[in-house]
């Protein structure tokens, strides 16, 4: 079983982790509010760009399944996972237990 990738990014997750890019943040409130650079929330949802190959399980030795693919839309805790930037994109690298849902 390989690592699945969307994009060609130079970066391979390992064990049960993924690989997200996140959505832009809001720029204007519901009620068309436009809002700075400092005031938006930070996005907690975005697209699975890679996934690693799952965690090896300590009695059997077998990876397990993983929940998510390459291409969902997820959502993920505040504060979860390491923000970093790849090749001049913002990514998040979680692991699958972070995720929170999966949108349909």
């Amino acid at each position: 079983m390989g690592v699945a990738t969307a994009k060609k990014i130079n970066i391979r997750p390992l064990e049960d982790r993924i690989v997200v890019e996140p959505f832009e943040a809001e720029e204007r409130t519901a009620g068309g509010i436009v809002l700075p650079d400092s005031a938006r929330e930070k996005p907690m949802m975005g697209k699975v760009i890679a996934v690693g190959p799952g965690k090896l399980m300590e009695k059997s030795g077998e990876r397990a399944t993983m929940s998510v693919r390459v291409g969902d839309t997820v959502l993920y805790g505040k504060y979860s996972g390491t923000e970093i930037e790849l090749n001049g994109d913002d990514v998040v690298i979680l692991r699958e237990s972070d995720v929170l849902a999966v949108r349909d």
